[in-house]
């Protein structure tokens, strides 16, 4: 069972429970700034070493130009995942220190481009700093948002951003489904593991 399955037999338990038991929210956990005196209880050298043997998808995140800027906006994304089935929610992470995040947050809307096996040198032109990242690559526009969607994809998934989490050095937005589909299903899915592409 994948991930939408799982969520759609959770939807389907709490619907059945009815609501004479209401559910209780848990209690928030104490929250506090790790002191510039404590030492971190891992190295983030460790911490990508072991992380790195989860196999994650590929995705690249992609913005139609806010009002004022020359062009759309897109990044490379390995921090994807669906969120809820009801509303649907998608989520991914970026970077604090982003120079594209706060172009796709001023525009509001994002379209999450799945990428295919084959689009490992389309992935690495939006990981790069400093250049045009649409340079030579096709896309429409996605038919809510209007953010590109990349062509030979396997899926895409066009959202209007939700909400805004903090979490470290990053940040968890949080997106509302507004349209999506598919391209080729046969297709492999692009997968990048212990550093390198799959």
């Amino acid at each position: 069972m994948g991930q939408a399955g799982m969520a759609e037999a959770a939807v389907r338990y709490l619907r059945s429970a009815g609501s004479a038991r209401p559910v209780e929210p848990l209690p928030r956990p104490d929250l506090r700034c790790v002191g510039e005196d404590e030492r971190a209880p891992v190295g983030p050298g460790e911490f990508r070493r072991v992380l790195g043997n989860f196999a994650t998808g590929v995705a690249v995140v992609t913005s139609p130009a806010a009002e004022g800027e020359s062009g759309p906006a897109g990044f490379a994304c390995q921090s994807f995942s669906s969120l809820s089935l009801d509303p649907p929610l998608v989520t991914f992470m970026v970077g604090r220190t982003s120079a594209t995040w706060p172009r796709i947050a001023r525009a509001g809307v994002f379209c999450v481009n799945v990428l295919a096996a084959h689009q490992g040198a389309l992935c690495r032109g939006f990981a790069v700093s400093g250049a045009d990242r649409f340079a030579g690559v096709a896309y429409d526009a996605a038919p809510c948002s209007g953010s590109p969607r990349l062509a030979d994809t396997l899926a895409w998934i066009d959202c209007t951003i939700h909400a805004v989490h903090t979490g470290g050095d990053h940040l968890i937005v949080v997106g509302r489904v507004d349209a999506l589909g598919t391209g080729d299903e046969d297709a492999a899915p692009l997968l990048f593991h212990k550093g390198r592409f799959l």
